[in-house]
């Protein structure tokens, strides 16, 4: 049993890279079927009948909407090997 609360508990190397694939495994399942249209733009290209132009713009919103988490987590990366030395 360990005395002291705030002791470190030596951590598997192995455990950040598994969590790391499982979560990216997982939004690369679950990230395709999500739709990123707001209300409007889904409604003003509904109404024009053009499917084609209605899933460009979905796939344009989806692509504008991951560069801020590449960036968030290239940060969080630097930071964490700025930590680690």
């Amino acid at each position: 049993m360990c005395t002291n609360p705030f002791q470190k508990i030596p951590k598997r190397k192995s455990s950040w890279i598994f969590n790391l694939s499982l979560t990216a495994l997982f939004f690369f399942i679950f990230g395709t079927t999500s739709y990123a249209q707001c209300a409007m733009c889904r409604a003003s290209l509904a109404s024009e009948g053009n499917k084609t132009k209605a899933e460009a713009v979905n796939d344009g919103i989806v692509y504008l909407m991951v560069i801020p988490y590449v960036l968030v987590g290239g940060i969080g990366y630097a930071i964490y090997r700025m930590k680690k030395k």
